[in-house]
């Protein structure tokens, strides 16, 4: 049984990655209801990066490694996961409607943000063909902050309704105990699913591609996958789509970026079916808010991008 240690590791380190998100959203979002804020504002921001959270360590830690492809792959794997899996099942349990500002403009933009994706890790800007200099990641990291700024001037326009009252007494001392304890999990989790990911997945012969696009990237996602069910179950759709869109733009833009700013990421063109498989997921979602109720995102639609991401899935793992 060689491999029964780094399997039960493997489980420890998505435990611990799950409850570090956990304690890091939960502590972020009460000092985000302290100050008002919207629950689409946070769903972009708060809930996002913090559901982001075990992206981000895992890739700089590969990124320190010099592991390109568990980078990409956990990134692309993982903005897949999220848009088709993860939106497709909450919409499922229970249509989600958005506020048309949803539509035109936040999916738009994390279109955008796989483009840029896409053309840098191509060379289309800077002649280094096939990989992601640091001048580029100051670029995707400056274009997050833009977003972060859109959506920081949104927000004085929203109001926050639903506010606990047992949380927004809580001390802040503790509300940061909560972020702290969270994102020492995170490290340790992180550090855990990617060691341990690469051994029993190497043992196998699957390739690090394959690594990143399924196991570390449904892992890392899982945070996402909680939330955004819960919220759909409270009935929270902005809740559940704004953290979906803003991980994407964070996992695509900051967490990229900072990889690239660590080390040069080298772009393996083969990773461009996966890539066109998120821009088409990303306009599926576009597409269906307006098929039926307007600005809602449908069972049906919810079933087909589901669909989607389990053929998906299965041709990717008959070509490894």
């Amino acid at each position: 049984m060689p491999l029964l240690i780094p399997c039960l590791l493997l489980i420890l380190g998505f435990v611990v990655l799950i409850k570090g998100a956990d304690w890091m959203v939960h502590g972020a979002s009460i000092l985000a209801k302290k100050y008002n804020v919207s629950d689409l504002t946070i769903g972009l921001t708060i809930v996002a990066f913090g559901t982001s959270a075990p992206e981000l360590v895992i890739n700089a830690i590969a990124s320190f490694d010099g592991q390109s492809e568990i980078i990409i792959g956990n990134i692309i794997g993982s903005s897949n996961f999220n848009l088709l899996m993860i939106l497709g099942i909450t919409a499922i349990i229970y249509p989600i409607s958005v506020q048309g500002n949803t539509v035109w403009k936040d999916i738009p933009i994390a279109l955008a943000a796989v483009l840029v994706f896409y053309l840098l890790g191509n060379g289309f800007f800077i002649q280094d063909e096939y990989s992601i200099s640091r001048l580029e990641g100051v670029v995707m990291i400056l274009l997050f902050f833009s977003f972060l700024y859109y959506v920081y001037m949104k927000s004085k326009h929203e109001e926050n309704e639903d506010l606990d009252k047992e949380d927004l007494n809580m001390k802040t001392i503790y509300v940061w105990l909560y972020i702290i304890a969270g994102m020492a999990g995170l490290i340790i989790g992180g550090n855990l699913v990617m060691d341990n990911a690469i051994i029993i997945a190497t043992d196998f012969g699957v390739s690090k591609k394959v690594i990143g696009l399924t196991i570390i990237a449904a892992g890392t996602s899982l945070p996402e996958l909680v939330t955004s069910v819960v919220a759909a179950v409270k009935k929270k759709s902005d809740m559940a789509i704004g953290s979906i869109l803003g991980s994407n733009i964070s996992n695509i833009l900051l967490i990229i970026g900072v990889s690239a700013l660590i080390h040069p990421i080298d772009y393996d063109p083969s990773f461009n079916q996966d890539m066109l498989m998120l821009m088409v997921g990303t306009l599926f979602l576009f597409v269906f808010m307006f098929i039926g109720k307007r600005n809602t995102l449908g069972r049906a639609g919810g079933c087909i991008m589901l669909g989607s991401f389990i053929i998906y899935t299965i041709i990717l793992l008959m070509n490894n």
